[in-house]
């Protein structure tokens, strides 16, 4: 099958979650030398870097940025993370950090991602973060109280 296909593919695949379709994000980043390590893959930590661009991105899709959403008291710490490394990216690969959200309700969001190598479509890691909503003072906020604006620009990208 040719690549285009079987990328095409892929994407309808992980589209496809249960029977629920929705909003992914996809961010194209080249790796960088900096970001290997002596056996010449991407050192761990740098995924959650990438978690963290492909959020940024995913966010700014919603039409606010991170800045304008603190702007707004509104911050979203992350309160936990986790990482499957399934194969190393080397340096030059050519990845897409799939974002989307898992679970949004008014105290928190998780957001998944997959790393995927575009060059064959493979699943290179996949990974979870999750974050509270949480005010200036770092108390936590019901996002449907406190903001109706940026919870309903979340709602509808999530529902999408």
């Amino acid at each position: 099958m040719d690549l285009k296909l079987n990328l095409l593919f892929l994407k309808l695949k992980q589209l496809k979650i249960g029977e629920m379709n929705m909003y992914i994000n996809e961010t194209k980043l080249k790796v960088r030398y900096v970001e290997t390590d002596q056996m010449g893959i991407v050192h761990h930590s740098n995924h959650y870097a990438w978690f963290e661009v492909g959020r940024t991105e995913y966010i700014t899709k919603i039409g606010m940025t991170y800045k304008e959403m603190e702007e707004n008291n509104i911050m979203i710490p992350v309160i936990e993370s986790s990482c499957k490394y399934i194969e190393g990216a080397k340096y030059e690969d050519i990845i897409i950090i799939q974002t989307f959200i898992k679970e949004l309700n008014g105290a928190k969001v998780i957001f998944n991602y997959n790393v995927v190598r575009e060059m064959d479509g493979k699943i290179l890691a996949k990974g979870s973060t999750t974050h509270a909503f949480v005010n200036e003072k770092f108390r936590v906020v019901n996002l449907k109280k406190v903001n109706l604006n940026v919870w309903s620009r979340l709602l509808k990208i999530f529902e999408e």
